[in-house]
């Protein structure tokens, strides 16, 4: 097999995501030119028990598939905070 053989995939981009923010209660998301605010308590029981520094040690994944917090070991996906969003929107 040669280099020419070779092929890298890239993942997509699923969703840009441009900022996050937290208040008192809510997680602030701001997803391909919208913002979602989401009960942070809906979201995630560890990110609800957060202190502010863990809140804002995240990584977004390459393609904004989801988001890694690593300081508590939590995991979410983009498409399920703008569900969250959606739910409390209606509620």
């Amino acid at each position: 097999m040669n280099g020419k053989d070779l092929r890298i995939n890239k993942m997509d981009k699923e969703y840009n995501i441009s900022n996050i923010e937290f208040s008192e209660e809510f997680i602030v998301i701001a997803v391909d030119g919208k913002t979602y605010k989401i009960p942070i308590v809906k979201a995630s029981k560890r990110l609800a028990e957060a202190t502010d520094i863990e809140r804002k040690m995240y990584r977004i994944s390459p393609s904004g598939y989801g988001i890694h917090w690593y300081a508590i070991d939590e995991d979410l996906t983009t498409k399920g905070l703008i569900k969250l969003a959606e739910i409390a929107k209606t509620a």
